[in-house]
């Protein structure tokens, strides 16, 4: 029972201990032919990290950047890479950035670009993500002609509807204070009309009685 007790303990810890790598909110980047291009990629930990090493591969299997960082106090010293591949990141500050920059890219250097992380202070732990490189001739421009003519439409159906709550309300003031109008009008002739035919309260109840 006891052992049994312990399980999700020992379950928790490893999972708060997971070593996470990162390429972003998007694993798809687009570049221009012969311009350089940013791969990012990222890692944390909860325990922290010592001798740690982190490799590039260009789809899966050609080593491109391989580094090694000694503590979260230095930064990461290179052990390998291509001519055209510079790493442009920092592990001394508030994120473990290792990411690298490909000089000059062409069509050949589309495909997938795997960052890969072991950390040997978490009983060797291995963790990768993948980022999707797409090389083009030339940027294609995005039509907003569409998108302009769907906010265009709606922001007018909301300014109409606004209106038209507005107008409603003007009318229904006008018709309240109409109304209000009216009943003075009655209030007003049912006095004069009781007056004229001398019930209680006209000029009539009001004459002198004659003297004896």
């Amino acid at each position: 029972m006891e052992e049994a007790r312990a399980l999700p303990a020992r379950l928790h810890i490893s999972i708060a201990f997971a070593l996470e790598v990162s390429v972003g909110k998007t694993n798809t980047v687009t570049a221009l032919n012969g311009s350089n291009v940013l791969l990012p990629c990222v890692f944390t930990t909860c325990i922290g990290f010592q001798d740690l090493v982190f490799t590039w591969y260009f789809n899966s299997t050609e080593m491109i950047y391989h580094g090694k960082i000694k503590s979260k106090m230095s930064e990461p010293f290179l052990v390998g890479r291509n001519p055209r591949v510079e790493f442009v990141g920092s592990t001394t500050g508030k994120e473990n950035n290792i990411s690298i920059l490909l000089n000059e890219v062409d069509f050949s250097d589309a495909g997938k670009y795997t960052c890969h992380v072991k950390n040997p202070k978490e009983k060797n732990a291995q963790h990768s993500a993948s980022i999707f490189l797409t090389v083009v001739h030339k940027m294609v421009e995005t039509d907003n002609t569409v998108t302009l003519i769907i906010v265009g439409v709606v922001g007018g159906l909301i300014g109409l509807l606004i209106l038209f709550m507005l107008v409603k309300k003007v009318v229904l003031f006008i018709i309240k204070k109409t109304q209000d109008r009216k009943k003075e009008c009655l209030v007003s002739s049912s006095g004069n009309d009781n007056t004229e035919n001398g019930l209680a309260g006209s000029k009539a109840d009001q004459k002198v009685a004659p003297k004896a």
